[in-house]
């Protein structure tokens, strides 16, 4: 008993008899309430274990082991010692079971946020491991630092993310501090107000389509036009104010004299002027704005499953027929086309009628034109045509027509 004491000096004898025993028995600098209830003559075969709840639900899947110990250990101090060696394991298989941080952990902690400012804590949980930090760029964007402190902090480097469009750099080393992350954090933020302004003026003074609710992290922005018609910008956010990649969606008749123009006048592009003037410039249109026009006149539904947004997608395919201009979703088309009789396939295209016109397609192919991220394929009715468009740079297709569909390979 002796030894059991020695080893386990929080557990101890409740009585003379020694048929009780309550305390703790401690792993891994962690300290697990138990109390072991013998009969009185000693046997371990016949004692009853009552552990605490983090003890009960760590030792769930080795009852057994635990049952088998009790009924070959000899005695009390060799039964506690195996219970140990099973918990050793269990706490190395359990990723939620950490170590306790010692307390100079919160008290280094504590002066370090002092430092940051108790203004710039926006959050901090009961465990003291996850935190969320206010920055402010010098436009006064209001942005979010979540910091993931590891149990060894500073000596481990913490697990940082932000909602922003590049992946979040930050250098660390054992004698860094809360104060000079965040530091870290607002120089990267001003690296990419350019951007952000940018993308500020379109969503300002334009109607964006997609994405519906811009994140920070957000790229690309799809500008209306007009009915029916778009155009997808992809923004750099290392050279915002560089000509971004451009996708004209819309019917061919309309399409085509924007694409000829963006050809004829990227030379103008000027890196000094906003994205916005200079896509003004460059395509010789006026883009609509809220303060000329309203959203809903560019949310027009699909014309199969008569909705908008269909999930994350809008009505991005329209029909070439200035008479017809019905929109549609790629994926209400393809299921609608793939069930006519007299639709069929050739490889990824699938040809069809129009639920509206109810026009036949030929197809011809164009190659690649410079400045551009997108192929055209064009497809001849014989009242009309149709303006189909994959993007180069990207797995999905976006197309703007009503008989041809090519489908975008299934992400994994």
């Amino acid at each position: 008993m002796e030894s059991l004491i020695r080893d386990n000096p929080l557990l101890l004898p409740l009585n003379k008899k020694k048929t009780v025993y309550d305390g703790f028995i401690t792993v891994q600098e962690r300290d697990f309430r138990i109390r072991i209830l013998l009969p009185p003559d000693l046997q371990l075969k016949r004692a009853r274990l009552h552990c605490c709840w983090q003890l009960k639900h760590l030792l769930r899947e080795y009852e057994h082991i635990v049952n088998q110990r009790l009924q070959q250990s000899v005695d009390l101090g060799g039964f506690i010692l195996e219970l140990k060696t099973v918990l050793e394991v269990a706490l190395n298989r359990c990723p939620d079971s950490r170590s306790v941080p010692p307390p100079r952990f919160y008290s280094q902690l504590i002066s370090e946020m002092e430092t940051v400012g108790w203004d710039k804590m926006l959050f901090i949980d009961m465990d003291f491991q996850t935190l969320k930090l206010r920055a402010e760029d010098s436009s006064g964007r209001k942005h979010t630092l979540t910091v993931k402190l590891k149990s060894k902090h500073p000596a481990e480097a913490p697990d940082c993310s932000a909602d922003l469009p590049v992946p979040l750099t930050i250098t660390w080393t054992p004698q860094s501090t809360l104060g000079q992350l965040h530091s870290q954090f607002l120089l990267v933020l001003e690296s990419l107000t350019d951007f952000w302004d940018v993308l500020d003026e379109i969503d300002r003074k334009t109607w964006v389509l997609e994405p519906e609710k811009p994140s920070r992290s957000d790229t690309m922005r799809r500008i209306a036009i007009g009915n029916n018609v778009s155009i997808k910008v992809e923004v750099d956010p290392r050279h915002p104010k560089m000509l971004p990649e451009c996708c004209l969606l819309g019917a061919d008749h309309v399409v085509t004299p924007l694409r000829n123009k963006l050809n004829a006048n990227m030379h103008m592009w000027n890196p000094d002027s906003s994205v916005l003037n200079n896509l003004r410039d460059v395509l010789e249109i006026e883009f609509p704005s809220p303060a000329t026009h309203e959203k809903s006149s560019f949310n027009v539904e699909c014309g199969i499953c008569y909705s908008y947004r269909l999930e994350d997608a809008i009505p991005d395919q329209v029909c070439n027929d200035p008479r017809c201009g019905q929109p549609f979703h790629q994926a209400c088309l393809y299921e609608w086309l793939r069930a006519l009789p007299s639709s069929r396939q050739s490889f990824s295209l699938v040809f069809g009628e129009c639920p509206y016109c109810s026009k036949v397609c030929g197809r011809r192919q164009l190659t690649q034109r410079p400045g551009f991220s997108a192929a055209y394929i064009f497809s001849t009715y014989s009242y009309g045509s149709i303006h189909h468009l994959a993007l180069s740079s990207q797995s999905a297709f976006t197309c703007s027509l009503p008989i041809t569909v090519k489908m975008a390979p299934q992400k994994t």
